[in-house]
Parts: structure tokens; sequence; C-alpha cells
């Protein structure tokens, strides 16, 4: 078979539809070599530089001309005679000739209509235009969990016969054993406590890093953030200088893949109350790295913890407080939770992401 894929995400984004469209299309290339993998876009950057370089992927530039990727991209690949179309964020290419190939389409989560207070309307508006109208030419849809597959029925219309569940994995270096040295040298360049709780996800209301702040104050358990700051960072700073905790949570910027993976390793416990995922990367990066996790009782978190890891209320800091408490004074609790949940995150692995994509390859072609 030979598969086109959107190549925007890949080469544009730095984490999230960036790493799941890199680790996709890797998953992909080395699980079933025999295939052709071709990623459009209307240029190249310098991530997944080392994805290229596998002899069964390359990349083709985008015909040129006003909005490329919705007028152009789709006839390019027919034209390169793929059997596959795959968009990989929620669109499809606008324009297509007669000639025949398959479409399908990744879709995340519909957060924008669930939450729509974080989103301007006319966001909203062509959020909901686009995802309706790749669903709407899609031959299969791939939903990244069962929740957003739920989403997809309810808010987007689609029969559920036309949607196929494929979890997403991680970045490779979750999975790798990094040594003492290197771990001891991440420790000493950010300056790391000797034992500290983790949160990693961007610095966003929904992502509700205000409730672990809330809770460990009082404690003298300190707590390590790292992720992209957005004006809700403004306060959660406030908080920290009004309760005088600048000393017991510490914010990280910059760090690269493998720091941050050292860092989930050496970190107790990783928190990550979200009021709302579809899917929970982070959570599966910490199941690999063997750290144990609380996180929310709500939408997809649950699918992706397993049943070892720690559930609370993420609207109720007591509750945060409580469970952080249990497992940071429990050590054989927190190995126990780890080792069982390093089991259960096993079905997040390349292997078998790669054998639940293809399965939905091939059958698509055969419709």
């Amino acid at each position: 078979m030979k598969i086109a894929f959107d190549g925007k995400r890949f080469f544009n984004n730095t984490s999230g539809l960036g790493n799941y469209s890199r680790d996709l299309v890797r998953i992909l290339a080395t699980t079933f070599p025999e295939n052709e993998y071709v990623l459009f876009n209307e240029n190249q950057s310098e991530r997944g530089k080392d994805i290229l370089e596998i002899p069964n992927v390359s990349f083709v530039e985008t015909s040129k001309g006003t909005m490329s990727r919705q007028f152009k991209m789709g006839i390019d690949a027919q034209k390169i005679n793929a059997d596959i179309f795959h968009g990989l964020s929620g669109e499809l290419p606008l324009k297509w000739t007669e000639k025949p190939i398959k479409k399908i389409v990744t879709i995340h989560d519909l957060i924008f209509l669930r939450f729509p207070q974080y989103y301007s309307f006319f966001d909203r508006i062509i959020h909901f235009w686009k995802f309706k109208k790749a669903t709407v030419q899609a031959d299969l849809i791939i939903a990244i969990s069962e929740q957003t597959k739920r989403d997809i029925i309810k808010f987007l219309k689609v029969p559920e016969e036309k949607i196929r569940v494929v979890y997403q994995g991680c970045h490779q270096a979750f999975k790798e054993n990094q040594t003492e040295e290197f771990l001891s040298s991440v420790k000493e360049k950010y300056n790391l406590p000797v034992r500290f709780i983790l949160n990693v996800g961007t610095i966003e209301k929904r992502k509700n890093l205000l409730n672990i702040v809330k809770a460990i104050n009082g404690t003298k358990i300190p707590l390590v953030v790292i992720g992209k700051k957005t004006k809700y960072f403004k306060k959660i700073k406030k908080y920290v200088i009004k309760h005088q905790l600048e000393n017991q949570v510490f914010f990280l910027e910059n760090v690269s893949m493998e720091e941050l993976a050292g860092i989930f390793k050496l970190a107790d416990v990783f928190v990550y109350p979200s009021f709302f995922e579809g899917f929970g990367i982070p959570v599966i990066e910490s199941l690999f790295s063997k750290t144990p996790v609380i996180t929310s009782n709500l939408s997809c978190l649950p699918e992706a913890g397993g049943e070892n890891s720690v559930y609370i209320n993420p609207h109720n800091f007591e509750d945060i407080k409580a469970k952080i408490l249990f497992l940071w004074n429990n050590e054989s609790e927190r190995k126990r939770r780890a080792e069982k949940s390093f089991e259960f995150v096993q079905k997040f692995n390349d292997v078998e992401i790669g054998k639940n994509l293809h399965s939905v390859y091939q059958e698509v072609m055969l419709k």
C-alpha cells in the first residue's frame, strides 16, 4: 500500500498533534516496512528528520497556490497513486479528482464543543465545519479513545460503524532505561529537589494546575511543573506568591524529550487533574516511566491510567491533597502501583498500535 499523510502537524507542531503524527508514521514505517509512506506539506523542518531517513518514508512538497493544503494536497496524493490519504488532525483536503483514493481522518477530541468557553465563537464555527466535513468525506474515522468515539457520535452525528478506536502511544524516550549518570545530570542541570511530584502539560485552565498548587499548600511536598505558559499562568503565579510557595513550586521550560523522560523517572508521583482530555499522553508517558499516576476520574483518563492509577475529583483540591499524601508517604504502594501499571501500559506499545492502525488501512481498502 502507498499511504499519503497530511504532514502539517508532523513538521510544524512541537508537541501534541506533532508527536502523534511523528509517532504514527515512525511506528507504521518500522512495523510494516512493506508499505510506502509519503508526507505532504508546503515545506520540511528539522522535526521528524530522523523518520524521513527510514527508507520507506518520503516527503513531497504540496503544489503551490492559495490554500494549497485544502485544494492541492489531496489531488497531489492522487497523482502519485496513493491508495489511502490519512488526515492526522481532524481535517481532510476539500478538493479531489475522480481518481480512486480511500480517505481516513483521525479525530483527537472535541473539546471545542465540550468546553466552548475556552474558544472564540469564530474558532468554534471553523472547527465544527472542518471536523464535520472530514467525517462526511472519510471512509473510516479513527478516534484516539472510546471517549472521543462517543463524542464523535454525539456531537457530529456519525454512525458508530464508521469509527475505529486506535489508541496513541508515546515517544520512545519514555520506554528507554536512561543511565544513572544521565538522570543525575538532568537532576543537576534543572536543580531538581531530592523528591518531588510532577505535572506536565500546557499551563491552561482546563489542565487544572491551580488545584495541584492548592493541594500542596500546607505540605512540604515540592512540585515540578513543565509546560507552555498561557494567561492562566498569571493566576498560578499570583497564588504561589500570596502563599509563599516560591521555594516549593518549580517551573521548567525548554526541556528536551530525553530530559523530560528522565524527569518522569526521577519523580515520585505524576499528578494530572485535567478536567477533560481526548486521551492524555502524559499519563502513558508516566506509566512507561514506572512513575505512579494520580489523575481525574473524568473523560478518557481512566482509559489511559488503568485500574492501578489513583483517581481524584479534579474540582476538589482536598481530594487531590489526600491522594498525593497517600502516595507520597507510602513507598511500597508507589512501587506496587508502578509495577502493575507498567504491565497495563504495554497495550500502548508500538507493536500493538502498529497492528491496530494497519488493520484499519486493510479494512478501508476492502470497502
